[in-house]
């Protein structure tokens, strides 16, 4: 029988509907390009010990290529076997879906398999197909294992959805959140109008993935209308590539953003946050060379920090940018109080054992 929304584990689906720090899962390789089950399992500890509330691994920063170099479920067995070995808490376990529909639902039963509990599915595989087609096909991976919608940015190989899309997507019975990730204004508003128009707003959370807007995403109400009436919701939680570094300061960021909203008091503290988190991103997202070096940026906080060996990817082209280590120089100088480079390195060889 596939699993449907309410057979969620209860605990696991109130801790998504909450929100949560779900960091993206880097990918730890050594210098000949292979898979290093050391320091992925120490990065693994790391986000569990920082008090990440879930995992998203198989993703967008744990390289789409490990599909290609048969990597795919190892990485997602290993994550999952630390996680239940690290902590007894509930952990919203996410698996990364790409491809088309037969390898969608392929990589779906492969995580169900593995104990995890929703697959953000990238649709990038899918470009230039119809709404109508791209419904069909998340319908039928909804079918396999729970969804979580992602918009990924056209930079890195999202494709343009609009509100109709949206719509309909959140209709979907097994939709339980929404990763929104386009790095677009107008586009973030078109998931919050679609789900919205779907009538689904308590039933799918959103998360925000947008790497360049994490405070007032988390901070700011989404008000729309509906039959002539105001309708508004919030994003509860992030999924986050930029929550794979200083996961730790971002576990602390969550709490005190949802603590004050709880006591209907937003400081101007709290808010000028938002540039000084986004100029983090900045650096490490290598914005000024369209993203290029956003993996192996987040590697790099890693690498300084212990936590991974190089900033290797698979793709040997793929590299820090010119100029971007200086940059991440800048931002680890003029923010340092925003890292957690104490907190690592108190616990780094527990981890790397």
């Amino acid at each position: 029988m596939p699993l449907h929304r309410s057979d969620l584990p209860a605990e696991v689906l109130a801790l998504l509907r909450r929100g949560t720090v779900i960091p993206a899962h880097p990918l730890a390789l050594d210098a000949a390009r292979q898979l290093d089950p050391v320091r992925q399992r120490a990065l693994t500890r790391y986000y569990i010990d920082a008090g990440a509330g879930g995992l998203a691994v198989g993703v967008h920063s744990t390289q789409f290529a490990i599909r290609d170099v048969g990597l795919y479920e190892p990485v997602l067995e290993l994550a999952a076997r630390t996680a239940r070995e690290a902590t007894d808490r509930p952990l919203v376990m996410i698996a990364g879906l790409a491809g088309r529909t037969g390898q969608a639902c392929r990589e779906a039963q492969v995580a169900l398999d593995h104990g995890y509990h929703a697959g953000l599915l990238s649709l990038a595989a899918m470009k230039g197909a119809t709404i109508d087609e791209l419904i069909e096909h998340c319908a039928a991976v909804a079918r396999v294992i729970p969804l979580v919608g992602f918009y990924l940015q056209t930079a890195v190989g999202g494709i343009a959805l609009p509100a109709e899309f949206w719509r309909r997507f959140a209709s979907i019975d097994n939709v339980v959140a929404i990763k929104m990730a386009p790095f677009d204004r107008y586009r973030t508003l078109d998931v919050v109008r679609g789900v919205v128009a779907a009538r689904a707003e308590d039933r799918v959370t959103l998360y925000t993935g947008n790497d360049d807007h994490i405070v007032l995403d988390l901070l700011a109400p989404f008000t729309v209308r509906r039959d002539d009436e105001p309708v508004t919701v919030r994003i509860r939680g992030g999924l986050l590539g930029h929550w794979s570094v200083w996961t730790k300061s971002a576990v602390a960021l969550l709490e005190r953003i949802h603590a004050a909203i709880a006591a209907g008091r937003v400081d101007d503290e709290l808010l000028a946050l938002d540039s000084r988190v986004t100029d983090c991103n900045s650096a490490f997202f290598d914005v000024a060379h369209d993203f290029a070096g956003c993996i192996p940026g987040c590697h790099e906080v890693l690498r300084r920090q212990g936590l991974m060996a190089g900033t290797w990817c698979l793709d040997p082209h793929e590299a820090l940018s010119p100029g971007q280590a200086d940059e991440i120089d800048r931002v680890c100088r003029e923010h340092a109080d925003l890292s957690d480079d104490a907190f690592v390195a108190a616990n780094l060889a527990k981890w790397l054992a």
